[in-house]
């Protein structure tokens, strides 16, 4: 109680202040009568420029004009003749398929390697039955990811047994076909 005696003068000018700065506060918060300036946006312009705007929208692109003419009667074959040209590329890289065995039969020859020894030269039984230790070192060497797979599944020796057309000894060392 003392405290306030003493400095009630410094009190009420504080509380004064306050009053002042909240009246302000809230007096400009409100934006009463204030009028809101805006900017004029699309909406704003009306209906002539919104109709030349969708004109614009509408209209065929500048690419496609320059293009008239160029069509699919002036470029139509060229894709044509490129994918032949690719294909003739491809026939003349691979050598053609020989008309093999089914090497699916030799266990452990996946879809993959079916496909790929024929691009090697290896495409009947008596080929595959005929490798010997230093050719089986040059397929593994062409191989990649299946390197060493010719001698860990015994390609060779199944090989031999299907190229003989001996069935029952095949499956008496290497299971059912």
């Amino acid at each position: 109680m003392e405290v306030l005696q003493t400095n009630w003068l410094a009190f009420a000018l504080a509380l004064l202040i306050g009053l002042l700065v909240a009246g302000w506060l809230f007096g400009h918060s409100s934006g009463g009568a204030r009028v809101r300036h805006h900017a004029p946006d699309v909406l704003d312009e009306g209906v002539a420029p919104a109709a030349r705007n969708q004109a614009l929208i509408d209209a065929p692109s500048a690419t496609t004009a320059a293009l008239a003419g160029t069509g699919p009667d002036i470029l139509g074959g060229i894709g044509e003749i490129v994918a032949m040209a690719a294909a003739q590329e491809v026939a003349a890289a691979q050598p053609a398929p020989a008309t093999g065995d089914d090497l699916a039969r030799i266990k452990g020859l996946g879809p993959k390697l079916q496909a790929l020894l024929p691009t090697l030269g290896l495409a009947t039984f008596t080929e595959i039955a005929a490798l010997r230790e230093a050719d089986l070192d040059a397929l593994d060497a062409k191989l990649g990811a299946f390197a060493g797979r010719p001698r860990r599944d015994g390609w060779v020796e199944q090989a031999k047994f299907l190229a003989a057309g001996d069935l029952a000894g095949f499956e008496g060392k290497f299971g059912k076909l």
